[in-house]
C-alpha cells in the first residue's frame, strides 16, 4: 500500500508544475518533495515524472494519476476543518484574525467581558494586515476590510472603517503647503487610504514611510508629518488632531468571514456574536 502523504505531495507537484513551487506551498525543502514522489513511484511501480534538468513534467501515467487524485486536496482540507470543529468543542480555543487597529482599539478592550461570561473560552486574537488563509486553518474567523471572494465562505458586512488625516497640533498653526506626510511604502499604493493620502498631499513631500500603522502613528506624534489613520485610532489619540482636508477620507467595509462547518461550533457562534457586538458598540465603526 502506498503512503497517502506521498500521493498528496505528488498532487501538489502536479498542480504547481515545479518542485520549488510545490515546496513553497507545502513549506518543506524541494528535496523532500522529490523524495516523496520517488517513494510513490516505487510503491506503485510506475514512472510518474520525467526528471529533466530544470523541470519535472508528468508522464502519461502521472497525468492519469493526477486527474484521479485531483480532489484529494479539497478532501484533506475538509477533513482538517472537521477535526478543527472537534478540537474547538474539546479545547475551547477560537482564533480570530483581524486588522491591528480593530484588534487593539475595538476588540481587546472587551475581552474581559467575554471571559467573565464564558470563562472556559480561550480567544486567540491575531492582529495582522495579511489575510489569514481560513482554508488552511490559520484562523477560525476573520474580520477583513476586503470583501472575501471564496465562494465557500460565509461572509457578512458588519461595519465600516473611516479614515481621516491627523498630525501634531503644531500643524494647525502651520501653512498647509509646508506639511510633510507619512505613508506606507509604494507597494501599498493600491489601498484606498494610501490613494487618498496621495490625492490630499499633491506634490508635498513624503518624509517617512513604514509598513505598519502603529509606527506611522508614533512618527506623527513626533511631528514627522501628517498621517492617514482610521478615525477609530486617530480620534482617540490625545497627541494628534484631525487636520482639515478638501475631501472626506475613504470608507472600507468590515467583513466577518467563516466557513459554514466551523460556524456550527457553539463556541464559534459565541465569538462571532461578540465580535459583531464590539463593532456595533463602537461609533467609529458602526454602519
Amino acid at each position: 500500500m502506498f503512503d497517502w502523504q506521498d500521493l498528496y505531495y505528488f498532487t501538489v507537484l502536479a498542480r504547481t508544475q515545479s518542485l520549488s513551487a510545490a515546496a513553497r506551498e507545502l513549506q518543506v525543502e524541494h528535496a523532500t518533495v522529490g523524495r516523496r514522489v520517488d517513494a510513490l513511484e516505487k510503491a506503485l511501480g510506475v514512472k510518474l515524472v520525467d526528471r529533466l534538468p530544470r523541470s519535472r513534467p508528468l508522464t502519461a501515467q502521472g497525468l492519469a494519476l493526477a486527474e484521479l487524485a485531483a480532489g484529494m486536496g479539497e478532501m484533506a482540507t475538509q477533513v482538517m476543518r472537521l477535526s478543527r470543529v472537534a478540537s474547538i468543542e474539546m479545547a475551547g480555543t477560537v482564533r480570530v484574525s483581524c486588522p491591528p487597529s480593530i484588534a487593539n482599539h475595538c476588540i481587546a478592550p472587551h475581552v474581559a467581558r467575554l471571559r467573565k461570561q464564558y470563562p472556559r473560552l480561550n480567544l486567540v486574537l491575531m492582529p495582522s494586515t495579511q489575510l489569514a488563509a481560513l482554508d488552511k486553518g490559520e484562523a477560525d474567523i476573520a474580520l477583513r476590510t476586503v470583501r472575501p471572494d471564496e465562494d465557500a465562505l460565509v461572509r457578512r458586512k458588519v461595519g465600516m472603517v473611516r479614515f481621516g488625516l491627523y498630525g501634531p497640533s503644531t500643524f494647525q498653526h502651520m501653512p498647509a503647503e509646508q506639511w510633510t506626510f507619512i505613508a506606507y511604502d509604494p507597494s501599498r499604493d493600491h489601498l484606498p487610504q494610501q490613494a487618498w493620502m496621495h490625492q490630499v498631499r499633491g506634490h508635498r513631500e513624503i518624509a517617512f514611510a513604514a509598513s505598519d500603522l502603529m509606527t506611522q502613528q508614533m512618527a506623527a506624534r513626533s511631528q514627522v508629518g501628517a498621517v492617514v489613520l482610521p478615525t477609530l485610532v486617530g480620534d482617540h489619540d490625545p497627541l494628534l488632531v484631525r487636520l482639515s482636508t478638501a475631501t472626506e477620507g475613504p470608507l472600507r467595509d468590515i467583513w466577518l468571514t467563516v466557513y459554514p462547518d466551523i460556524r456550527r461550533s457553539p463556541l464559534v457562534k459565541v465569538v462571532m456574536e461578540f465580535l459583531v457586538a464590539c463593532i456595533e458598540e463602537e461609533p467609529q465603526l458602526r454602519r
